[in-house]
């Protein structure tokens, strides 16, 4: 990565709210900013876009038809869920795990982590969804595995 500067700005990236890919752009400046860059398969992958609203997805494996529903996770987004969820029979809740030294961006006081535990609890134990499969699905694995060499798990489970 870039000179002293930026790693110590790194050094102190959780306290702010910078993208998870922002140190692989950065180690990729030379050949991203190249007038010829094509962008690879991981760059693509990395890439971060915040989900505003409701986005639906259909798409049929063999003779099943499926209704996905990506929903924004920010606190202002989840009054607009509630119409989404009649009748489904799963949910796949995903939380990263490299969330865990973090804060929410709209209330820097609470930790992603526990947030994420709170809103799970709350739609595990609703009454809409009873009969309704729920799945848990920790992600970031690779960015947890890294961290927590540097920044300890107490900041969230103190």
């Amino acid at each position: 990565m870039a000179g002293s500067g930026v790693q110590l700005c790194f050094a102190r990236s959780r306290k702010y709210q910078l993208n998870d890919s922002a140190a692989y752009y950065l180690n990729a400046l030379d050949r991203i900013s190249q007038p010829n860059y094509i962008p690879s398969q991981q760059d693509v992958l990395r890439t971060r876009v915040k989900t505003t609203g409701i986005v639906e997805t259909n798409f049929s494996f063999k003779s099943l038809h499926f209704k996905m529903f990506d929903v924004g996770g920010q606190r202002s987004e989840r009054k607009k869920w509630i119409h989404c969820f009649e009748g489904v029979t799963a949910i796949i809740f995903c939380v990263a795990l490299s969330g865990y030294d973090l804060v929410l961006a709209e209330d820097e006081e609470m930790n992603r982590m526990v947030e994420s535990m709170k809103l799970f609890d709350s739609i595990c134990n609703s009454k809409w969804f009873v009969t309704t499969s729920i799945i848990l699905f920790l992600n970031k694995k690779d960015l947890f595995e890294e961290k927590i060499t540097r920044s300890p798990l107490t900041i969230c489970f103190p």
